[in-house]
């Protein structure tokens, strides 16, 4: 990993898509391309580190936890290609931040609109579990990107308690005050940081995962996400109306 911040977001991707870090996530991401789903047997598998998804001057940052095996990791595009990101792309779409509501293959001609989505962790883990010490071999890449998102970002969905813990520290690393003790994470949840640069503050919601174990039971339904997806879009300042 380099030392110094690129100078686009592009550059960074890059960098990313190519990071060999954590032993244990290079070894599954590529053992899951190499071995395939049978529904995929046919397909050529990502199998690398995932970059974020999304316009370089996006005003709203979605955070989730990390690529699933056979979604991201398979089509090289964050929750594109699993049953998380149908329902994610479904709820942007209804809301004007996605130009459809189906998330296929990396040349699908999705288009999002002032948002960016991007993950703790870049590389698919087992079982959907990074460890602590892989979620900070990462966390560099989400303070870079912050960084270059830092003109214009104004507000962050966080999917998920691991990506709220995750985040909190890049946020006050980045140009934010995170307060003491670190807000707790809940659906719904809305904390307003004040910057430590001078610039823009920042709105960060809460909401829950989109994982099939929230979707499937209920405790997550496609109203809830809308909901919380249009407040973070009403405090970046984007959505509905994406020609406006």
């Amino acid at each position: 990993m380099a030392d110094s911040a690129p100078p686009t977001l592009a550059v960074l991707d890059r960098e990313i898509a190519d990071c060999r870090r954590c032993p244990r996530l290079v070894a599954w991401r590529e053992q899951v391309a190499r071995e395939k789903r049978a529904a995929f047997r046919d397909q050529t598998y990502w199998g690398r580190a995932v970059p974020g998804f999304g316009p370089a001057d996006a005003s709203l940052l979605i955070v989730g936890l990390a690529p699933a095996a056979h979604g991201a990791n398979r089509t090289g595009r964050m929750f594109t290609g699993d049953r998380s990101g149908d329902v994610l792309y479904a709820a942007m779409h209804a809301v004007g931040l996605a130009s459809q509501p189906t998330a296929v293959h990396a040349d699908d001609g999705l288009t999002l609109y002032g948002t960016r989505i991007t993950a703790p962790v870049h590389c698919a883990p087992p079982a959907n579990k990074p460890t602590p010490a892989e979620r900070d071999n990462c966390r560099p890449w989400l303070v870079r990107e912050l960084d270059l998102l830092r003109p214009t970002v104004r507000a962050v969905l966080v999917l998920g308690a691991f990506g709220w813990q995750a985040l909190l520290p890049v946020l006050h690393q980045a140009a934010w005050l995170v307060p003491t003790p670190r807000p707790r994470f809940g659906h719904g949840v809305r904390i307003d940081l004040a910057a430590r640069d001078g610039g823009a503050s920042l709105a960060v919601f809460g909401c829950y995962h989109v994982s099939q174990q929230n979707t499937f039971t209920g405790k997550l339904t496609p109203a809830m996400l809308e909901e919380v997806l249009r407040a973070a879009a009403t405090a970046a300042g984007i959505g509905e109306d994406p020609t406006s």
